[in-house]
């Protein structure tokens, strides 16, 4: 909530039309909304990207006689993906879904290609995550793809902050764009698991990559 009331405040700062250096600054405020595909880049587990969503508000600031753009943005999102398993015992292995929430708080920098048309999106991002919530607690007990001892629900202890990048594009109108997004995670998403006490030698490293592909109506 603390975050929300910071980025509302950002917003009302952003939002008027003011006038500096001699060029009018046209701002705004954005509401998006779109799917996600979420996955773990990682070589100490078997993983597979699956579909989530995503929702946000972001601030426009529009630069008429700049070569870019700037907007703030806050978004939320639920997202899955599927680790490899194996029932104890078995021998088959079976993709076990988990899910994630993501808060995100991101600059991005919009270079204009086609004004006010079409940009080439990219910036730093901040993010806040849940734990890996495993769906089927009737599988909390299969052990982990690759692993002696390591159960399925005792990955789920991952990092709760990360700092990723983002590159995208935004196509549309002054008051409508379609955007596609890919971050990725600079940091290592799995680090937290390193000091769980397994009985086994773990080195987990493993960086989030996630696609969007959003529809913003500006106000």
């Amino acid at each position: 909530m603390k975050k929300l009331n910071l980025f509302v405040a950002i917003s009302i700062l952003f939002v008027t039309v003011s006038t500096s250096q001699n060029y009018r600054i046209q701002n705004g405020i954005g509401v998006f909304g779109g799917v996600t595909q979420f996955n773990i880049d990682t070589d100490d587990l078997v993983t597979k990207s699956e579909s989530g969503w995503l929702a946000g508000l972001a601030a426009t600031v529009d630069l008429p006689n700049r070569w870019y753009n700037l907007s703030y943005t806050i978004q939320l999102s639920e997202n899955k993906l599927g680790v490899a398993a194996i029932p104890i015992g078995g021998t088959q292995t079976e993709s076990i879904d988990y899910k994630v929430f993501t808060a995100q708080i991101a600059l991005l920098g919009h270079i204009k290609i086609i004004k006010n048309h079409l940009t080439i999106d990219a910036g730093p991002m901040l993010q806040y995550n849940s734990d890996l919530d495993l769906q089927d607690e009737a599988k909390e007990t299969y052990l982990i793809d690759g692993y002696n001892t390591i159960r399925a629900d005792e990955i789920t202890g991952i990092s709760r902050f990360n700092i990723n990048g983002a590159v995208g594009a935004s196509l549309g109108i002054d008051k409508f764009k379609l955007r596609a997004q890919y971050i990725y995670g600079f940091t290592n998403m799995l680090s937290k698991l390193n000091k769980a006490n397994f009985s086994e030698d773990v080195d987990f490293k493993g960086n989030q990559s996630m696609l969007v592909f959003t529809a913003m109506f500006v106000f």
